[in-house]
């Protein structure tokens, strides 16, 4: 090799590091886009099996002929829902579920708020009064359910025992529409009360004092704090709960299922929900196509309602 041949010289150190540092900014910015997604992932990824799959699955189930024994038939276009749609008791059940729910949600939030905002005081034992509103949660929905049932019995029950003993007739809980429905929202505010109100509580401790504490040197007293304050800084914590409640509310089957040893919502369907007769129709006459359409109406009619409820709570918001 001649003297005058050019080795290849190495980039000065500072050139180096230079592009050593440019690498590792790349790489730590792909990880602040991509890291949230890829943490968050594992939820969607589970939602999409467990979630999305069978609700999509359902909808194409819903427009063919389909029964336990012979499973998948001919493809039936709309007709399973013109089929439910023209049945009286589907339209029975679905007034039985909305009254059901008005009757539990509307209670059920009123008494969570009162509950929540009196936990939120300077108690004694707060520990063990917390823990006690939501003990009926840890309860069994059937040993609810069964207690309950016992209690407003229409000839041994306790209730029109008591009424009785005090000269007022009893009141046919498992015969009148209205009385069964009360009793059933009745189960249903007793279990979920609580836990409702731990969830307000979390977030009314989560509001400042300082907001409390200019309202008292302005003379202001709990009621006006109350509906002043913490109301306002609760309207996101509300939108929550009100749309998990109207979710749960419409779905009830639980309750209204185990209110008698039949479990068919009663000699009249005075309380059959559409759970109820989504059950009847997919395992008492074995037709999984007419069941799936009204799963699938259920479906868009919990839609419809957590929406009218999110518009008008945004409006009462923005007015206030």
């Amino acid at each position: 090799m001649s003297k005058t041949a050019a080795w290849p010289v190495a980039p000065p150190k500072d050139e180096r590091s230079v592009r050593r540092i440019a690498f590792s900014q790349t790489l730590s910015r792909w990880d602040v886009k991509i890291s949230p997604y890829l943490y968050i992932s594992p939820f969607f990824i589970l939602f999409a099996i467990t979630g999305m799959f069978p609700l999509a699955y359902t909808a194409w189930v819903s427009v063919h002929e389909w029964n336990l024994i012979g499973g998948q038939g001919d493809f039936v276009w709309f007709d399973n829902y013109a089929f439910v749609l023209s049945q009286p008791p589907f339209w029975i059940a679905l007034r039985n579920t909305f009254s059901i729910f008005l009757i539990s949600a509307v209670p059920q939030i009123a008494f969570a708020l009162l509950i929540a905002a009196v936990l939120d005081r300077n108690l004694r034992a707060k520990t063990f009064w917390r823990m006690g509103v939501l003990l009926p949660y840890v309860v069994a929905p059937v040993a609810v359910t069964l207690i309950f049932s016992n209690m407003f019995g229409d000839q041994y029950g306790l209730i029109n025992n008591l009424l009785g003993n005090l000269g007022i007739e009893p009141i046919g809980w498992h015969s009148d529409v209205l009385a069964s429905h009360i009793a059933i929202a009745t189960m249903v505010n007793f279990r979920w009360t609580g836990y409702t109100a731990l969830i307000l509580l979390a977030a009314m401790q989560a509001i400042p004092r300082d907001y409390y504490e200019a309202s008292m040197i302005d003379g202001a007293g709990m009621v006006r704090q109350f509906f002043s304050i913490t109301i306002p800084q609760l309207r996101p914590t509300l939108i929550f709960v009100i749309v998990t409640s109207t979710i749960g509310g419409l779905q009830i089957f639980d309750e209204p299922r185990l209110y008698d040893s039949v479990g068919q919502g009663g000699a009249s369907s005075q309380w059959m929900t559409i759970t109820i007769y989504l059950y009847n129709l997919g395992w008492g006459q074995l037709n999984f196509g007419r069941a799936a359409a009204v799963a699938w109406l259920l479906f868009l009619i919990i839609v419809l309602v957590g929406l009218i409820n999110v518009a008008i709570t945004r409006s009462i918001a923005k007015a206030s």
